[in-house]
């Protein structure tokens, strides 16, 4: 059983960054796939980030180059820079074992971010 909480939406201006934290408690290994996800309304939940073990990152396309997944032991953190309007979401943080898909892992609670053009 692995606990996910998630801190640091909020609300900003276009332009202006947010740092989203997610501490993971519980069943949860050094080599687990720890994931950050967003859903817009009327949207489907779609990838932001993920960081296997090993340290190596993927990002999604609307990603790349603005936004910087990171951890440190339990804790997965997103660095989101230049936001935009469209980058208004629900973050979710999302931890699965190494090779599991994320719909069978954990997910947190969400946290809203929203940006203001």
């Amino acid at each position: 059983q692995v606990q996910l909480v998630e801190s640091g939406g909020g609300l900003v201006q276009a332009g202006e960054s947010l740092r989203l934290t997610c501490a993971a408690s519980g069943s949860i290994h050094s080599t687990s796939t720890m994931a950050w996800y967003r859903q817009a309304p009327g949207k489907q939940r779609e990838v932001v980030a993920s960081i296997i073990y090993g340290g190596k990152t993927y990002y999604a396309d609307f990603a790349t180059g603005r936004f910087t997944i990171s951890r440190n032991k339990n804790t997965v953190y997103l660095q989101m820079n230049m936001l935009k309007s469209e980058d208004t979401a629900v973050y979710y943080c999302n931890v699965r074992p190494r090779g599991t898909p994320a719909d069978l892992g954990s997910w947190g609670q969400g946290t809203q971010v929203t940006v203001s053009s």
